[in-house]
């Protein structure tokens, strides 16, 4: 008998395409949403799944449609904002969690704050189950595996072609650069803005720019490869983009750490970037594409292995993988409870097949 599932966040861009995903998969998941009419809605277009009404804003009513034993998807973003109702209801009762997150506070809150309180409750907490940032993990796996244990640094890329953003993203994206980075650096999690470093990877005989990013790699990947010293997660970008960026994130330092300061910046970003409000097109979705390169090294800087994944755009990967993810853990097929990576709650061959399942293979 597999367990429940539950979509939080169902009316929501990237929820609707989860929920449809979802059904693909033959699954019959409860939608749930904080409007009663949108939810229903969507339930009967997709053959008349059952509902629950739940507001992030009232977490009570979060914690009251979760049941131990049930697996909860959360697409509710920004998650900085919205999302720590869901992940707490899910690890005090015993629930499975993934989420769409790649809002690098969140997921180290997730691992910090409760992860180990899901240990305790058989809890899986698997955050950041999407683009950001199960390619980068699968990528990273798989060329720490060639490299052996004499790799002690994995550097990984993600490149995206013709992206474009949801509403949800860009909000995420705006609370995010208020907040502290950090990054995986001499054997431990440290802080450190975004943006700090840039670099080039070869991606398919180009050499293309990135910046560094606050990605859940730097929790996951040293957890299965306990050699590891230092963790690099970049996101693709011109170079001039790339470097004004990094100055732009050591600009805002004082904006960051100045509470009123931060205050005042987060009201302006609330007011002129909102979630909730759409995405790009299924037209624009079908030209857009991903690659993601990881290169482990050695103490002394040489190259022991490359990885290369190329897939569908980022927000059908995202649905998709969800949807996989969600079902193998309805399905009994988890590999431990507490605050997980892509691979530890799955296994590294498992996660291959079912990346590759939804579009996501090593080229």
């Amino acid at each position: 008998m597999t367990a429940r599932i539950l979509l939080f966040g169902a009316t929501g861009y990237t929820g609707d395409l989860t929920a449809r995903a979802l059904v693909r998969r033959g699954a019959s998941p409860v939608l749930v949403a904080r409007s009663a009419d949108r939810v229903a809605n969507l339930a009967a277009e997709l053959g008349g799944l059952d509902t629950e009404v739940a507001n992030a804003a009232d977490p009570a009513s979060v914690a009251a449609v979760v049941r131990r034993g049930d697996v909860l998807i959360s697409t509710v973003g920004p998650f900085l904002r919205f999302g720590e109702p869901a992940v707490r209801a899910a690890a005090e009762v015993g629930a499975h969690y993934f989420d769409s997150t790649g809002e690098g506070p969140f997921i180290k809150d997730v691992f910090d704050r409760f992860g180990p309180v899901a240990e305790k409750t058989g809890a899986a907490l698997v955050p950041a189950f999407g683009f950001d940032f199960v390619p980068g993990a699968l990528a990273g796996a798989l060329a720490l595996r060639k490299a052996g244990q004499d790799a002690v640094t994995v550097d990984v890329g993600y490149f995206v072609s013709q992206f474009g953003t949801s509403g949800g993203t860009r909000a995420s994206v705006a609370g995010v650069m208020l907040e502290e980075g950090f990054a995986f650096r001499d054997g431990e999690v440290r802080t450190e803005r975004t943006g700090r470093r840039t670099r080039g990877f070869d991606v398919r005989g180009k050499n293309m720019h990135a910046v560094s990013v606050p990605g859940a790699e730097h929790f996951t990947l040293p957890a299965i490869h306990p050699t590891l010293r230092d963790v690099g997660v970049f996101l693709g970008a011109p170079q001039a983009l790339a470097r004004g960026m990094s100055v732009s994130t050591l600009l805002s330092t004082p904006v960051r750490r100045v509470a009123p300061l931060k205050a005042i910046a987060g009201a302006v970003a609330n007011k002129f970037v909102t979630g909730s409000s759409g995405g790009p097109s299924a037209e624009h979705r079908a030209k857009s594409s991903v690659t993601v390169v990881a290169e482990a090294t050695s103490a002394t800087g040489e190259i022991l292995a490359t990885v290369t994944l190329a897939g569908p755009d980022p927000y059908d990967f995202t649905a998709d993988i969800l949807a996989w993810g969600a079902t193998t853990a309805a399905e009994g097929k988890l590999r431990g409870s507490g605050a997980l990576g892509p691979v530890g709650a799955f296994g590294l061959d498992e996660l291959v097949e079912g990346c590759a399942a939804v579009g996501l293979r090593e080229v």
